[in-house]
């Protein structure tokens, strides 16, 4: 009974928030871009288990390709430091062993969202809650 009701109300619910938000969100609620470590330095784990993509893989139109952090360890406030992982490449491990990622300063990368949740996003407003 009571998800039927929040299904209902789950898009005038998330509506109504996005018509609080200001037009230029603060960078709590900004979209997390910015080198490996600043992305991976905001989270409460250091980014253990979080998927990310280097945002010029999408520029190249290249599809279902992140890695999967495992550890890191930050330097200079979250701005520098070393991060470990597995990479994913076109949805297959190609990295049997924990692998150094490297490029992580010079990079820009974001949250990995794939296709198949990107749809389900667009067109289901309730995923969000």
């Amino acid at each position: 009974m009571f998800a039927s009701l929040a299904r209902r109300s789950a898009p005038s619910v998330a509506q109504s928030i996005q018509r609080l938000l200001p037009k230029d969100l603060p960078p709590s609620l900004a979209p997390k871009i910015g080198n490996l470590y600043e992305v991976l330095s905001r989270t409460p784990t250091g980014g253990v288990g979080k998927k990310v993509y280097q945002l010029r893989w999408k520029g190249k139109q290249i599809e279902d390709c992140y890695w999967v952090v495992t550890r890191s360890k930050f330097k200079c406030e979250g701005k520098h430091g070393k991060a470990w992982g597995h990479l994913y490449w076109k949805g297959k491990n190609v990295s049997p062993r924990e692998e150094q990622i490297r490029g992580a300063i010079v990079y820009v990368v974001s949250d990995f969202v794939s296709f198949e949740l990107k749809n389900i996003a667009l067109t289901n407003p309730a995923y969000y809650l």
